[in-house]
């Protein structure tokens, strides 16, 4: 499956060419480096690895540095590996957005947004137990039983509680390509896209 990795520039909505108004996401795209090309002979499967974003040298290993230098590049932030691809790319080849001119539609791998420890009406999207009345207090939100008393005599693991939300690994499949912008390097898709303004995300055929 070919793919880049990109930026997630913001939001914004167009009119498509029936007068439809969809919210989209702006994602900037590549261009990305290819660093590496792994075959089924030495590594075991295919799979290219490309990366994106300018970093300082000061702050890139030293593994690392020898590892960019052989691509012929500068250090950059972000590395990824794409399997089962059709084209030949080699090492130190640059891959624009170019490569999703025929597609239609998109996967979109980013990290949601960190939302800290919540309650489980937040994280969960439970209704909460009891009523507001009868002297009911400070249990409207409250996630009730969590478990039986004397059997099983414990929480069985896995029970949906309080805690940290977000920050997760989310895909998101099929996201229809609206636009695409090759000189600014820039594709406009339909809808939402996880992760805050700026973070990192891998855009997949």
């Amino acid at each position: 499956m070919a793919g880049l990795i990109g930026k997630k520039i913001g939001m914004t909505s167009l009119f498509t060419e029936q007068g439809k108004h969809v919210p989209c996401t702006v994602l900037e795209v590549g261009p990305c480096r290819v660093t590496q090309v792994k075959t089924e002979e030495k590594d075991g499967y295919n799979a290219y690895q490309v990366a994106y974003g300018e970093a300082k040298e000061k702050n890139t290993p030293k593994p690392m540095m020898g590892h960019f230098k052989n691509a012929n590049t500068t250090p950059k932030k972000v590395l990824a590996e794409f399997r089962d691809y059709k084209d030949e790319w080699k090492l130190g080849d640059d891959i624009t957005v170019k490569i999703f001119d025929q597609d239609k539609f998109v996967d979109v791998v980013g990290v949601s947004k960190g939302k800290g420890f919540q309650g489980v009406v937040k994280r969960h999207g439970f209704h909460g137990v009891g009523q507001t009345t009868h002297g009911q207090h400070n249990r409207l939100r409250a996630p009730g039983s969590i478990g039986a008393s004397s059997y099983p005599s414990r929480v069985f693991k896995g029970m949906r509680m309080a805690g940290q939300t977000g920050t997760d690994t989310v895909k998101v499949l099929n996201l229809e390509v609206i636009k695409i912008i090759p000189e600014d390097n820039l594709m406009i898709v339909k809808g939402n896209v996880p992760g805050h303004n700026g973070s990192y995300v891998k855009i997949m055929k």
